[in-house]
């Protein structure tokens, strides 16, 4: 049996009860995929504890990293902050065999198909905001509601002027890297931020969109084939279609908002979908 290409993200394993979540996840078959976009842990050695067990049990694991993987949190032993901080978590997934956006994006093979999973790491620029208000209006209303993501406080852009400023420099990163991909090539776009401004739109506080994307990757949607973008950062999951292309919102969450559901979420199966590969 062909291995399937499975995702979730936003495990928050400081949480126990998520904790013995990820303890319980198996893929079904010894040639499983799973897609990891981001927000594993605050702390540095949960990361690497919560990887090292994915990695493993399933034949690849493919992370991305979500804002809370670039904190620096006051009780991580590890104190690093930006761009040194993301070099150690893509060394330690080097070190794990867990392929990250530094990597050389791997090929997804089954019955013929071939894709290209390619994960991103982007940030966000404060651009999902209502059309008229300019960044700092923005901001202010925003922390004159009283909705202020902590990213504010613990997700440092060193060396970067501004977390803004550090998107922009992945953006043009990742721009290089997407445009040497073969004309044509099938691929599925892996990112802890949506990739469209739409899934913000049902948050129960809207002035927190301005902490969950870009506006500059709707376009790649369009330039690319896109046969599936993943994300995860919005706690809401959930599967919305635009222009053609499946998003997949994949996230456990914290335990409040999972159990009382029930039962947590299981893994999203992303491929194979024969109409989209096709």
């Amino acid at each position: 049996m062909a291995g399937k290409l499975l995702a979730i993200s936003d495990l928050h394993v400081r949480y126990e009860d998520n904790r013995r979540f990820v303890e319980g996840l198996r893929p079904e078959s010894d040639d499983d995929w799973l897609l990891v976009p981001g927000d594993v842990g605050e702390i540095f050695a949960d990361v690497e504890w919560a990887l090292r067990l994915l990695a493993g049990r399933f034949s690849t694991v493919v992370w991305a990293p979500g804002n809370h993987e670039l904190w620096t949190h006051p009780r991580d032993p590890l104190a690093l902050r930006g761009e040194e901080r993301y070099r150690a978590l893509v060394e330690a997934c080097r070190g794990l065999g867990v392929l990250t956006p530094e990597d050389p994006y791997p090929t997804w093979r089954a019955g013929g198909a071939e894709v290209t999973v390619v994960p991103l790491f982007v940030l966000y620029d404060y651009t999902f905001r209502a059309g008229h208000l300019t960044q700092e209006a923005a901001l202010e209303a925003s922390y004159e509601a009283g909705v202020v993501c902590t990213d504010e406080f613990l997700l440092h852009p060193d060396p970067h002027p501004s977390r803004e400023a550090w998107c922009r420099s992945r953006l043009e990163i990742t721009e290089a890297r997407l445009a040497e991909l073969p004309a044509g090539r099938p691929i599925v776009l892996v990112n802890h931020f949506p990739l469209i401004r739409r899934p913000t739109e049902v948050l129960r506080h809207p002035e927190f969109a301005l902490w969950c994307g870009t506006e500059a990757t709707a376009a790649w949607l369009r330039r690319y084939r896109v046969v599936a973008a993943v994300y995860g950062h919005l706690h809401i999951p959930r599967l919305l279609t635009q222009d053609g292309v499946p998003h997949y919102e994949v996230s456990l969450g914290y335990p409040r908002e999972w159990q009382p559901r029930g039962s947590a979420p299981g893994l999203t199966t992303i491929l194979p979908q024969p109409a989209l590969v096709a």
